[in-house]
């Protein structure tokens, strides 16, 4: 084989693997956003039906889905353009390296230790707060409209972030590396009709930031003390801080050192904000 026959096998191999990481992020994406997943699913259930309608021979059907399909990217693109401009801001706010996989195992444990004290406290006080941890999706959209504090993790300053009478008290906050970046971020709310209707703001806002990126949200609610972890766009609720300290140092891990833990999944939910 001559050189060029090589270099023709390198870059049809290259060209295959371009597709499929477009396609990764593809499907990623797709499965974070709730509105894009019923999208998804609709268009697999119009291509079956296609497919099927061929197959039996069911002229009518067959071709008015295939209008359908001629004509529903178009309606796609014009229907779903904001979700449609929020994935491809995703994709510029991926960080290739996330600032918590560049800290040692004892920074990260730290982060994990100083983050359970203060919850701790919080829960038992009865005191609401979200504290969201950046992985590798920036938050930086957040950060600009929130208060800019750039101060060192501990379980003091998480406390009085929260306090009642702060007025920092309703917003989130956000942690970069082992750093706490900013106070009273404002963070979207999901729209996901599965979750209880008596699922608080503070409680939709977590699971709505972990539907549009790759964050950690933690929730300490106000009504019942009671603690809770979004992932995902899924919520695990009730989780004692055992639990909590355990899931987060693990979501942390760099997937060489990720270890398996027990998986938690939504509980029934009492009156919670």
């Amino acid at each position: 084989m001559n050189l060029e026959g090589i270099l023709t096998i390198v870059k049809k191999v290259i060209d295959i693997c371009l597709v499929w990481i477009i396609l990764y992020y593809i499907l990623k994406n797709i499965r974070k956003n709730v509105k894009f997943s019923m999208l998804f699913k609709g268009i697999l259930a119009i291509v079956l039906i296609k497919i099927l309608s061929d197959y039996f021979g069911l002229v009518t059907i067959g071709l008015l889905f295939e209008y359908i399909i001629a004509w529903g990217p178009i309606a796609i693109i014009i229907i779903f353009q904001p979700e449609i401009r929020t994935v491809l801001e995703q994709l510029g706010r991926t960080q290739l390296l996330g600032r918590h996989k560049v800290l040692s195992v004892t920074e990260r444990e730290k982060l994990v230790s100083e983050i359970g004290i203060a919850v701790d406290y919080l829960r038992k006080n009865r005191i609401g707060a979200l504290i969201v941890i950046e992985r590798d999706t920036s938050l930086s959209e957040y950060i600009e409209r929130s208060k800019k504090i750039y101060a060192e993790i501990s379980n003091e300053l998480l406390d009085a972030i929260f306090f009642p009478d702060n007025p920092l008290h309703d917003g989130g906050v956000i942690i970069q590396g082992d750093k706490i970046t900013c106070a009273g971020a404002v963070f979207p709310t999901t729209v996901d009709m599965k979750f209880s209707k008596r699922l608080g703001t503070r409680h939709r806002a977590a699971i709505g930031i972990s539907e549009e990126s790759d964050c950690l949200a933690i929730v300490v609610s106000e009504e019942t003390g009671r603690v809770s972890l979004a992932i995902g766009g899924k919520l695990n609720y009730n989780l004692s801080i055992d639990e909590l300290k355990i899931m987060i140092l693990d979501e942390l891990m760099p997937k060489s050192e990720t270890f398996v833990t027990e998986s938690y999944e939504e509980d029934d939910i009492d009156e919670i904000d």
